[in-house]
Parts: C-alpha cells; sequence; structure tokens
C-alpha cells in the first residue's frame, strides 16, 4: 500500500487530532497557523528549524492548578503548583496518535531550553504557538498566556507533516479584567504588578481598559524562581569561598539544603516555583472553569 497516496481529509483529521487531546485531558487544542509562526519566530527557532517538513503546529492547554492551591504559602505551592507534565504527555501521545492514524512524521515539540543558547531560551516557543492557536492570550503577567474560560493553563505542541487547516489567534484579550483595570485607574498597578515579590512586572492602560505596554524584567524574575540558574551561582561561590566554614555555610545555608533535596526526588518545583501574579490574577483563579471545582460546576450546568 502507498501511505502517500492515501487521501486524508484535512478538516476531519483536524477534528480527530484535536478529539484526542481534549479526550487525554487538554482544556483547550487549536492549530497554528504555520505561515505566521515561520515569519515571528526568530531565525533558528522556527518550527521548520526543528522539523523541516513541518505542515502543521498543534498547540494544547491543560489545567493549572487546583483552586485549593492557591490558598497556600508560596513555600508550598513550589512543590504541587506545576501541571506541565500532563500536557507534554498528551502531546507525546498525540504524536503517536497522528503517525498511527494518518502515517504522517509527527513529533512531541520538546520544551526545553537551546544548549546553545542559555537556559532562557527555548528550542520553540510553545507559547507562540499557543497563541497563534487562539488557546491563549498575552496578559500583562510576564506574557502569561490566559484563557477567558480557563484561565492559566500549560502549553505544549505538536509538529507534524499532516496537513491541518489553522485555528485564529483570540479576537479579544481577557486581561486586564474588569477589576484590574479598576484597581489600574486608582494606584497605578494591577494585582499582578503590585504583589509580584520581585517587581519585575510593569505596563500601561490604555482609556479603553486594554493592554497599551507590558514590561517584564525576565532576569528579575529568573534569579528568583528559576532555581536552575541558582545552581550554578550557588557552587560558584563555594568554590570561591576562602575558608572551609564560608564553603559550608555556602553549601548546606537551609534555602541550598532545598534544592539538593529537589534535584534528589526530582521536584519539579526545582523550575520554577513563584505563583504570586497568578494568585492575585483574577483571570487566572476565577474564570468560569478555571480549576476542577469550576468545571464541575459548569459541566452540572449544562
Amino acid at each position: 500500500m502507498d501511505i502517500d497516496r492515501i487521501y486524508i481529509d484535512p478538516v476531519d483529521a483536524k477534528q480527530a487530532v484535536l478529539d484526542y487531546c481534549l479526550r487525554k485531558g487538554a482544556l483547550a487544542a487549536g492549530v497554528a497557523d504555520l505561515a505566521a509562526l515561520e515569519r515571528i519566530a526568530p531565525p533558528g527557532h522556527r518550527p521548520s528549524d526543528l522539523m523541516p517538513k513541518v505542515k502543521s503546529v498543534i498547540s494544547l492547554g491543560v489545567g493549572g492548578q487546583t483552586q485549593g492551591a492557591w490558598s497556600v504559602p508560596a513555600k508550598a505551592m513550589g512543590y504541587f503548583g506545576s501541571t506541565e507534565t500532563r500536557a507534554y504527555t498528551i502531546a507525546y501521545g498525540a504524536a503517536f496518535f497522528i503517525e498511527s492514524k494518518y502515517h504522517k512524521p509527527s513529533i512531541y515539540c520538546p520544551p526545553d531550553m537551546d544548549n546553545e543558547k542559555g537556559p532562557r531560551v527555548p528550542l520553540q516557543s510553545l507559547k507562540l504557538h499557543a497563541e497563534v492557536a487562539g488557546i491563549g492570550a498575552r496578559s500583562l503577567a510576564g506574557d502569561i498566556l490566559l484563557h477567558p474560560d480557563f484561565g492559566y493553563m500549560y502549553f505544549a505542541s505538536i509538529f507534524t507533516e499532516l496537513e491541518l487547516p489553522p485555528d485564529q489567534p483570540m479576537a479579544e484579550n481577557p486581561c486586564p479584567a474588569p477589576s484590574c483595570v479598576a484597581m489600574y485607574r486608582q494606584i497605578g498597578r494591577t494585582p499582578c504588578q503590585k504583589f509580584c515579590p520581585v517587581q519585575c512586572l510593569s505596563g500601561h492602560i490604555d482609556e479603553d481598559g486594554k493592554q497599551a505596554e507590558m514590561h517584564y524584567d525576565m532576569a528579575a524574575c529568573a534569579e528568583m524562581s528559576q532555581q536552575y540558574e541558582a545552581v550554578p551561582a550557588m557552587l560558584a561561590e563555594a568554590m570561591a569561598a576562602e575558608d572551609d566554614g564560608s564553603r559550608e555555610a555556602a553549601l548546606f545555608d537551609p534555602d541550598n539544603k532545598m534544592l539538593w533535596y529537589k534535584m534528589s526526588v526530582g521536584s519539579g518545583g526545582l523550575l520554577a516555583q513563584c505563583f504570586e501574579c497568578m494568585r492575585v490574577c483574577p483571570i487566572a483563579t476565577k474564570s468560569p472553569e478555571a480549576d476542577p471545582i469550576r468545571r464541575s460546576i459548569a459541566k452540572a450546568g449544562q
């Protein structure tokens, strides 16, 4: 059988792939416009740089925290706040689904960093894929993507040689929420800007209550939350110590001990553990289906 000659209806195939993603636990899924991604992404980080014969980029999002997670202290939330691995598992399965059903080469897009560019530059922008696919819009909180129904999600992508019709980006951005606009009018800051522990967020809201400008100090954020960057800095401090006491203090400081613990148990909290901007975000915490409780109530009301 010549599989290259088998006709595949692109609309039916798209529906089947998206249905697979939703059935496996994604809250939202869509297909990004490949031409737009190729135009926007910088050289070396375009989909075709990773998969030369790519025809479609599929993006999916899974739910973030449970409702209860937003009420716990920051030091606890760092251990269980992330659900990103669920998204990666679904994307990995979707790549196998496409190959087994449609016989088209597919890959789960790695969410990892480019080893030639450093720990702050990803191989691909999963956020860009999701935004162009219409399942998230950029917020004032460090460009975190938000969805009007599901709030805060984690995203994953699949690249495939199966050609699928693309979706469109969201027509309306849910950020800023009306309450955030009201707060900005009073004090010149939104909740995420006010409560960021390192004050890495700033920006402006225009007269129509829309985002006019957003600034995100990635370095300040990363130095506090991206603990994989803290590990080499701590080791460098220990190696430069002038005496055994200083070296021991650098390695076994109570905060640094937690790094060793997280590494030994493989805790996802090692990668990032600050959710304070999302804790005070009404879209992240109060959207109609932002957490399992709200989703179950919405489902019961259908």
